[in-house]
């Protein structure tokens, strides 16, 4: 569906109730294109009183610009319905993408009131287009003769898109079933923004406090002095606070020798959103679960994942199924051979326990150091975040694609932490604003993030202005900015994304940056990936934050040698998250579960991945990717995207690596088209074949793995 109709991941939804508003207000800004440089949002200007006006007021021109189109007595053409329909909503387009994108990055009660109002307003609004019988039967009538119109590419597939959006939000149904879809949207929407405003309150209420500091032994003293930090914000002074983060996982259970308080953690970590309270979802997810399932019966789908699949490049249940069935087996071998290599020094310790989720951290770190001398704390102080991203993730850019980029320091911003830079293209022309927002906060939704405020378009001669969100715990005041190995990848894996975003050059919107299928849009941000570790990149950016000197290679090699250590465990929770989504989400109506809890349990039972120490990366009860965001039924997206990735970083090194070439065919012949081809086909053109599973299998360590087959296959990707 257009971006433009979409609720986005974080639910465009209302502050305060939303009658008697003018329709215009010439002191909003957001009423009107920003003047400043692309369009770029007058965040100093922006006030939480401005969104529902001009949220509302975007519904309102919408409408009457749709009205129109529907109502006209002229032939249906291309150019007066299809392109007239690509130009409505630029209003609620801005209103809308303004509040999601702050309200992720920097919420607060009233965006989750002005959030948990609109969510339903904006889901009717959606329907009164989409099941538009007027408007669906001229867009019906283009499509039945689309072969005599004479489209170009672009325009041709915006027709076939336009098309399947109209079916597939219920275009076809009858009218009372139509009445039911949108009493079902309706209710989703509500659900969903519930659903992810109780995973952030929970995770700010589910802190740990620890009395006395020598229960942090093993904590460094940057550590240390952020878990007092914490206390502080938490008004706890005296005492020592440890905040969650969204995963199960926990950062300091790698480094705490206290078992009693790591087990507190994971403990606190696997409880949230599932002990009652006001913030339990276990009732919300069931309730998601069965309308997702009622809603896809209704549309003629066996069940939601066959539902959402369909529009993917997956594009049916078993080919999902059978990627996470086939590399269920050997992860979990892998992450039981790694969990008796921990078992084995526990043991030598003589400590009477058997490994547990929260020791998996503490002691795989003891095995990563046995084998491989490598310990984690001894690269942080060469992972400055500014040297990271100055001269390592825009170091690469500007060696693969020829960019430049200049701080703006005049342009304004929500918070003080947040940085813009001006990107200059190949040529030194203008191309994009850059946000980079790095720090953790409470205010902010957890993980990492590409968003855009402004997408490029031909139609609309707008160009993008693009932000990466990340959660870095900021350091003391004065304090240098250290990542770990796992963060700076994540700095590289967020600007593909926004690479994929300031390099489109479409004409409509509708295909404009990202908005691609959600199991193809990992796959350009995974491949940007491969740079972090990349030697002419590494040895520009990983210098100490104190001597200024490089990595030493005898760490380099550490690196390199540990880089496939513990992928039994990474592999395992992410198909174990995997597998419960789909599990969800292959439901019949009838068989939703009275139980949430009991129903995980015994999916992971059956699906072969209940190995206890190694619990899924998010449980379902604070699953966001699959309950309130738009991966229902698409978590497997990262794992196939990276098969795609894997093979297609075996491609660039075959033909030499990090130079302009391998950049500008990337670039020309695939981020730069967006969502305006089959994604395959694209990936296909780039690499001249289907992809194969083995880059992807050598990555992760199991290719040696059981179930891992020696033979050179193709995955099993559909064909284009």
């Amino acid at each position: 569906m257009p971006q433009r109709f979409l609720l986005l991941a974080c639910a465009l939804c209302g502050a305060a109730p939303i009658t008697g508003v003018r329709a215009a207000d010439s002191n909003n800004p957001l009423m009107q294109e920003s003047a400043l440089p692309y369009q770029y949002p007058a965040f100093d200007k922006i006030k939480d009183e401005n969104f529902v006006p001009a949220i509302e007021a975007g519904m309102r021109e919408q409408l009457k610009e749709i009205e129109p189109i529907a109502n006209s007595s002229e032939k249906p053409t291309f150019e007066n319905t299809v392109v007239a329909l690509e130009r409505t909503g630029r209003l609620l387009d801005r209103a809308q993408r303004t509040f999601s994108n702050l309200n992720a990055c920097d919420t607060n009660p009233a965006r989750q009131k002005i959030e948990k109002e609109t969510a339903p307003k904006l889901a009717a609004h959606r329907d009164a287009i989409f099941l538009n019988p007027k408007l669906f039967a001229r867009v019906r009538e283009l499509y039945e003769n689309r072969d005599k119109l004479g489209l170009d590419p672009e325009s041709a597939y915006l027709l076939e898109r336009y098309y399947k959006d109209f079916v597939r939000a219920g275009a076809k149904l009858s009218a009372p079933d139509k009445e039911k879809m949108k009493k079902m949207n309706a209710e989703l929407a509500t659900l969903q923004a519930d659903f992810e405003q109780n995973v952030l309150k929970e995770r700010n209420a589910s802190s740990v406090v620890v009395e006395k500091k020598e229960e942090l032994a093993g904590l460094t003293d940057d550590q240390v002095k952020g878990v007092i930090n914490a206390a502080k914000a938490e008004k706890k002074d005296g005492k020592f606070v440890i905040q969650l983060q969204n995963t199960t996982g926990q950062p300091l259970l790698g480094s705490l020798q206290d078992r009693h308080l790591r087990e507190r953690i994971m403990q606190a970590s696997l409880a949230r959103n599932s002990k009652g309270g006001e913030f339990d979802t276990r009732k919300i997810i069931l309730r998601i679960a069965q309308l997702r399932a009622e809603k896809a019966k209704l549309l003629g789908y066996d069940n939601w994942a066959a539902y959402q699949l369909e529009d993917q490049t997956a594009k049916n249940v078993p080919t999902v199924n059978k990627l996470l069935g086939d590399l269920a087996p050997p992860a979990v071998a892998n992450a039981k051979h790694e969990a008796d290599e921990q078992q084995t020094i526990v043991d030598q310790e003589k400590g009477g326990f058997q490994i547990a989720a929260w020791d998996w951290d503490f002691y795989s770190e003891k095995v990563r150091k046995a084998k491989y001398d490598f310990d984690e704390s001894e690269v942080r102080p060469y992972y400055e975040l500014n040297h990271v991203i100055n001269d390592g993730v825009f170091f690469a850019a500007n060696k693969e694609y020829g960019l430049t980029f200049k701080e703006r320091k005049d342009l304004p911003v929500y918070e003080p932490d947040v940085r813009v830079w001006e990107v200059f293209d190949r040529d030194g022309k203008p191309l994009a604003i850059f946000i980079g927002d790095y720090y953790a906060r409470a205010s902010k939704r957890g993980g990492a993030w590409m968003n855009a405020y402004v997408q490029q378009s031909g139609l609309f001669a707008t160009k993008p202005v693009v932000a990466n969100h990340l959660n870095i715990p900021k350091p003391p005041p004065g304090e240098p900015t250290l990542l770990t190995h796992d963060e700076v990848r994540t700095a590289f894996h967020e600007f593909g994304h926004a690479l994929h975003g300031m390099f489109s050059n479409v004409k409509y919107p509708r295909f404009s940056g990202t908005s691609v299928p959600r199991d193809f849009v990992e796959y350009p941000s995974q491949v940007n990936e491969m740079w972090a570790n990349w030697p002419e990149v590494l040895k520009n950016y990983a210098k100490h934050y104190q001597s200024g000197e490089p990595m030493p290679q005898a760490l380099v090699d550490k690196i390199d040698k540990a880089d496939k250590f513990n992928q039994g465990y990474k592999t395992t929770e992410y198909l174990s998250a995997s597998l419960l989504d789909q599990a969800w989400h292959q439901l019949q109506p009838n068989e939703i579960p009275q139980d949430a809890v009991a129903f995980e349990a015994e999916a992971l039972r059956k699906l072969h991945v209940d190995f206890a120490p190694v619990p899924p990366r998010y449980r379902s009860f604070y699953f966001s990717h699959v309950f309130s965001s738009g991966y229902s039924a698409g978590y497997y997206s990262y794992l196939w995207s990276e098969v795609l990735d894997a093979d297609t970083v075996e491609w660039i090194k075959e033909h030499g690596g990090l130079k302009r070439e391998n950049g500008d065919r990337f670039r020309e012949m695939l981020l730069s088209r967006g969502g305006s081809a089959d994604a395959l086909g694209l990936f296909k053109n780039f690499v001249g074949r289907d992809p194969y599973i083995e880059p992807l299998l050598k990555r992760r360590g199991l290719d040696k793995a059981p179930g891992a087959d020696d033979s050179k296959t193709e995955a099993q990707s559909p064909k284009s």
